[in-house]
């Protein structure tokens, strides 16, 4: 007798609870709640008690939705990435440099970079979600970022190649920044005086305007990483 097959543990492949009445809290609730709680502690002030003291219920009360702490960070980190913008760069734009898949890329990263750093908790559960790739809004942004690599030519294999490098880099970019605007944050200064105060007085010069430098080393490395992709659009246009 075969062994039975196992089931990778998600709130993405566990059917929904049946609850024979209304319940006092719907799952909406509970994950707005949770992206409140995250965004004003971060990710080690998360607990069900926590939250239930919240939405002024008892923590039994949110494993009607919820089966754990782990279901319930994967439904948040997916309601974060419904505020991605991912556009449409448009059919036989052409390639290379200007093209407009071009543009709708860099827009689609601008936008997952500024989620991150709106939620520098993110940072610390990426990859570390079970199947959150299951969710609806990743599911969207993955399906829209695939039909901007396809519509500018690539395979559909190598589309989603394109996807990884890209996502890759913004991802570990953001991280790194939300990791230091958290440093930063709990010092209680804001990055102007956190830099004056560990940078010597030509540096602070140069680095007047600290949020722009970070915007510009973002760029710097996006456009080379939207270069190399300009290489395998082109000869396939």
């Amino acid at each position: 007798m075969s062994a039975e097959k196992k089931q990778v543990p998600s709130v993405w492949t566990r059917p929904q609870r049946r609850v024979r009445e209304q319940p006092a809290l719907s799952r909406d609730q509970i994950v707005t709640e949770a992206l409140a709680l995250l965004d004003d502690a971060g990710i080690e002030a998360l607990s069900m008690r926590k939250l239930g003291t919240r939405l002024n219920a008892g923590a039994t009360s949110l494993y009607t939705h919820v089966a754990n702490k782990d279901e319930l960070i994967e439904l948040v980190v997916d309601l974060v990435y419904g505020e991605i913008e991912v556009p449409a760069g448009g059919s036989g734009d052409g390639g290379g440099e200007g093209g407009a898949w071009r543009d709708a890329a860099a827009l689609s990263a601008y936008s997952l970079r500024a989620m991150v750093l709106r939620h520098p908790w993110v940072a610390s559960v990426l990859g570390q979600v079970g199947l959150a790739g299951l969710g609806p809004n990743v599911m969207r942004m993955s399906e829209r970022m695939q039909v901007l690599f396809e519509g500018a030519g690539l395979a559909s294999e190598e589309a989603g190649l394109a996807i990884s490098a890209l996502t890759s880099y913004v991802v570990g970019m953001a991280v790194s920044e939300g990791a230091y605007l958290s440093m930063i944050a709990r010092s209680g200064m804001s990055e102007r005086e956190f830099v004056k105060s560990v940078v010597s007085e030509e540096e602070t010069a140069v680095l007047a305007d600290p949020e722009k430098a970070r915007e510009e080393k973002f760029d710097y490395g996006l456009q080379l990483v939207l270069d190399g992709l300009a290489g395998r659009v082109s000869p396939r246009r």
